[in-house]
């Protein structure tokens, strides 16, 4: 597989972290989500900044990932690079949730499913880990345009 954007795995990945993502975002526009989403942020210390951006964060990472899949044949170039700048972002992301789940302060009732422990952060960190690993496995396949070239030395000779 030479082409990252052949890969089935960071193909479907990103759709879906691209469609979940965005709709977590775009949702807490909206009761009960926005209450919750600032309930959580009040109550585990960050900073009232840390609303807009976290919402503008998730809705950009999920809009990166969709649009990259769409349009995955007509950019392959471009591919990898957005994708992996995404999913990294997206491991900062739930890195915060983590954060925030872990806050004794931050009541399970205000967290998705009302689920105090992290899994759900966990979850989708490590699908965006998933998405780097396997751009990095597809990257280690790829020829060096070095390697490809015939050697001119030796032809010389």
């Amino acid at each position: 597989m030479r082409n990252p954007s052949e890969n089935k795995i960071v193909k479907y990945n990103s759709w879906f972290l691209g469609t979940v993502i965005f709709l977590f975002g775009f949702l807490k526009f909206f009761d009960p989500f926005r209450t919750w989403f600032h309930i959580q942020i009040a109550k585990s210390g960050l900073p009232p900044l840390a609303v807009p951006l976290g919402m503008a964060g998730e809705m950009s990472i999920g809009l990166s990932l969709l649009l990259v899949s769409a349009f995955r044949q007509r950019i392959k170039n471009l591919f990898a690079p957005i994708v992996a700048s995404a999913s990294a972002g997206l491991v900062v992301n739930m890195a915060v949730a983590v954060y925030v789940h872990l806050q004794p302060d931050v009541p399970a009732n205000v967290l998705p499913l009302g689920i105090k422990p992290p899994f759900i952060p966990l979850v989708f960190m490590l699908l965006a880990g998933l998405n780097l690993f396997q751009l990095l496995r597809t990257k280690e396949n790829v020829p060096s345009a070095e390697s490809s070239r015939p050697d001119r030395n030796r032809a010389s000779r």
